[in-house]
């Protein structure tokens, strides 16, 4: 049953891979799995055979919801772009509760006590951080590339790396930066058409990018866990800001968005509110 559920997990986490403005890591924490996420990705052979049944679904779970965001979910966001907004929204707003909880608990006992200080700053800033991206939100490019060249190898392992630090991040949307180098739609291109001698120097620059950013995201929650998890609050709860569409629609576009939004602070909510930490 655990297989299933994480397959299904990394279904989302693969179409969120996928849309600018989603964040890997948020929906990550929205279902409970980023702490486990983050310590799964390591060089670590005996500690990743020993997880297989957690990360091995979440692959595969994940490919073909990149897949399927390269393909249909570009329909979606294409004809029904508000209620698919407000269905990541819901799933968001559904994880609040629980990370605000990692927030407040304190390390050497289980207690709950108000934010400190050091973590209600780093709340407000992340908070402000994703409120100022939100309003800068860069226009996507046109440019598309189909061949492989040696300075365009190294380039796209570049980006590749750069996403995939940013997607580790919760709030950050690894998608967006592709966007913002002009990567994004050369990179879309080649999931959908299986181009895989483009795809190679992008799996090669994320492997890198995800190791480097597990690392440093597992010094921060070693180090001070409860000022980390309120920057986490702060670029999550921020993420809400930078995925409104605008509006909820008119008519029953109303009904439709407000019963997606719902759905998916169910799915969040109920998913993980036993499973984070």
């Amino acid at each position: 049953m655990e297989l299933i559920k994480f397959a299904l997990i990394g279904f989302i986490l693969g179409i969120t891979t996928i849309i600018p403005g989603l964040s890997f890591a948020t929906m990550a924490v929205a279902f409970g799995i980023y702490d486990r996420l983050i310590n799964v990705i390591v060089l670590n052979i005996k500690k990743l055979l020993a997880s297989w049944c957690f990360w091995l679904p979440l692959i595969i779970g994940g490919l073909a919801g990149v897949f399927f965001a390269s393909n249909i979910i570009t329909v979606l966001f294409l004809n029904y772009r508000i209620p698919t907004y407000w269905f990541f929204i819901g799933i968001i707003t559904g994880s609040l509760p629980a990370v605000y909880l990692s927030v407040c608990r304190t390390a050497s006992q289980r207690k709950f006590k108000l934010p400190s200080i050091p973590a209600a700053i780093c709340i407000i800033l992340t908070f402000a951080l994703m409120v100022f991206m939100a309003r800068f939100k860069p226009e996507e490019g046109t440019a598309i590339y189909t061949e492989l060249t040696l300075a365009l190898f190294g380039m796209l392992a570049v980006v590749g790396m750069l996403g995939a630090i940013a997607m580790i991040i919760p709030g950050i949307s690894g998608a967006f930066v592709l966007l913002v180098t002009g990567f994004y739609l050369t990179i879309l291109q080649s999931v959908k058409e299986l181009n895989i001698p483009l795809l190679i120097p992008v799996f090669l620059g994320a492997g890198f990018g995800l190791l480097l950013g597990a690392a440093f995201v597992r010094f921060l929650l070693s180090k001070a866990p409860r000022v980390t998890y309120g920057a986490v609050f702060g670029l999550v709860a921020g993420s809400i800001v930078m995925l409104y569409p605008g509006g909820i629609g008119e008519g029953t576009g109303i009904i439709i968005s407000a019963a997606c939004l719902l759905a998916g602070f169910a799915v969040s909510f109920l998913m993980g509110r036993t499973k984070y930490r």
